[in-house]
């Protein structure tokens, strides 16, 4: 199809997707190619230093690895092509990644990261040697503490899920020093709530009770009071939900669930657009958690690194994650003796690059610039609902006539009963336009979903050229359902076998599973970081497997 056919409306950008066929790099290279020639050093340094720092025979390999043989022009040129084949953040209007809070990572904080004075710092330094990022760490959980109202905070989570599932630990360990573990084995929450929060609390053993919403939109207060009760161990919740809805009883459900002995847990994710207007104190929550790459700007790339923040009252303070930072008013040092703590949930102290980056952004921004994020990613979020719902075949469920606050849920239900298009094949033609788009979570409760979020990185004629997109696309699926059908047409690659894409059998990651799944090779496994004495508690599940 040729590009006039493609793109028939002159007002909007022509698009069209670099595809490379580009082979992955180890396929590539030649035997004794090399890109670095570091020099031999003198005989006589190296006959000194070989006498005193030979490797024990465990630690010496007994083959080179293998490694990709190439020149510094062809590993350039292989992942200059594959950078060609991505969208992204610093290339699209990226609003259609709802729920991920995709705004603009500030280049200069990534000059912070890259600065020797960063990067070339070891986990293992003593502490007297790295006083600067200590102080960084402590100075941002303070921050966050200010933000939240909370006491204290952990940065050492590698990802939301993972800060999710870290204040289920602790939350887990609170029960049992109270001898309440075993009693306690159901977790609240909520469909619209992110869905970690129910795959976290079933792999940490607990029984997961979800509720719905009311005709409004809101999570259903009564069927929560016939949910809780001494079995209760915590209320999962993110506000606003995914749905964009802020629920103004909040400080009620959380009343409720403590009123049985339960803890209540703030998912806070979708922060973004509450920054200096309300805080997870104020609302009477136990524990929070924060995701630095959405609502503090630092880089999603590509699924990671990430970086989660998990916040508790001074209650729950004791079984934060060990080491904490502390401050004894002239140095910074990391505590080891908390007897009660969870232990570690990854080695050594969080990704330290990317809090480095938060701490970076909220220091240029300060309180006032915070409040501005959000109070712009609010009216951001509510120009794009009124421009989308001014599409034939657009609705938004739930909270009729009420605005929403920093992203919405839309659906696209009257557009597919109209034409037969859904909602995925509304994303596979918007990629032809050089945009992201994303339906929802499975599964769809708001039927044929669209989940959009102009953060506060976006100027209005950013919201009006996505906006237009939809509009144009949703045309198509009434003149054009062809085009939409193939569709994409000017992507890197055209349709996929999302059956294939939902079977783990036919996954391969790295290398080395593509070799072992596709050319038959049998793989040594290579050993695996183990936490030691650090190890989290058991969940009330293992602990019943090993009585």
């Amino acid at each position: 199809m040729s590009g006039e056919q493609l793109f028939d409306k002159p007002e909007l950008r022509r698009f069209h997707q670099a595809r490379w066929d580009e082979s992955m790099i180890f396929q590539q290279g030649t035997s004794g190619e090399r890109g670095v020639l570091p020099p031999l050093a003198e005989p006589e340094l190296a006959q000194a230093v070989g006498a005193r720092a030979e490797l024990p025979a465990g630690l010496r390999r007994t083959a080179p690895p293998t490694l990709p043989e190439l020149s510094q022009m062809h590993v350039l040129r292989h992942y200059l092509r594959l950078s060609q084949e991505t969208l992204g953040v610093d290339l699209n209007i990226d609003i259609g990644q709802g729920t991920c809070t995709m705004k603009y990572s500030p280049k200069v904080n990534d000059s912070f990261v890259r600065s020797s004075k960063v990067a070339d710092l070891h986990p293992l330094q003593d502490e007297s040697t790295v006083q600067g990022m200590l102080e960084v760490i402590h100075r941002l959980e303070r921050m966050l503490c200010a933000i939240s109202g909370l006491d204290r905070f952990s940065l050492q989570p590698g990802s939301g899920s993972a800060a999710i599932y870290t204040n289920i630990r602790m939350m887990q360990a609170y029960h049992a020093s109270r001898g309440e573990a075993e009693q306690r084995d159901e977790v609240i929450t909520t469909i619209f709530s992110h869905p970690s929060n129910a795959a976290c609390a079933k792999t940490a053993g607990y029984k997961v009770i979800t509720l719905f919403p009311d005709v409004n939109g809101y999570p259903d207060i009564e069927a929560l009071k016939q949910a809780v009760s001494e079995r209760t161990a915590a209320l999962l919740i993110t506000n606003p939900e995914d749905t964009g809805i802020f629920n103004p009883r909040i400080a009620d459900f959380v009343r409720v669930v403590r009123d049985v002995g339960g803890l209540a847990i703030y998912d806070q994710a979708n922060a973004n657009g509450l920054l200096g207007i309300t805080r997870a104190r104020e609302a009477g929550f136990d524990m929070c958690h924060f995701n630095l790459h959405k609502t503090f700007s630092t880089p999603h790339a590509c699924g990671g690194p990430a970086a989660g923040a998990c916040g508790v009252t001074e209650e729950l303070a004791p079984f934060l994650p060990r080491p904490t930072v502390e401050f004894d008013g002239t140095r910074y040092y990391l505590d080891h003796d908390r007897p009660m703590s969870i232990g570690k949930v990854r080695p050594f102290h969080g990704v330290t690059p990317n809090l480095l980056r938060a701490y970076a952004w909220i220091m240029s921004l300060g309180s006032e610039g915070l409040r501005q994020v959000a109070e712009t990613a609010v009216l951001n979020n509510n120009y794009l609902m009124r421009k989308m719902l001014e599409i034939p075949g657009v609705t938004a469920p739930y909270a009729d006539g009420r605005r929403r606050i920093e992203q919405a849920r839309y659906s696209w239900q009257q557009l597919t009963e109209e034409t037969g298009i859904h909602s995925a094949q509304i994303g596979e033609r918007a990629a032809d336009f050089g945009v992201h788009y994303w339906t929802s979570h499975h599964p769809y409760v708001v039927p044929e979903p669209a989940t959009l979020e102009p953060s506060e990185s976006y100027s209005k004629a950013d919201i009006d050229e996505y906006a237009a997109i939809m509009r144009t696309v949703a045309e198509e699926a009434r003149t054009r359902p062809e085009v939409i059908h193939g569709a994409p047409h000017a992507s890197t690659i055209h349709q996929i076998d999302h059956d294939a894409m939902g079977d783990p059998e036919t996954w391969a990651i790295t290398w080395r599973a593509y070799r072992r799944k596709y050319l038959g090779e049998q793989m040594p496994q290579p050993p695996r970081w183990s936490p030691g004495g650090d190890r989290p508690q058991r969940s009330v599940r293992e602990k019943a497997r090993h009585r």
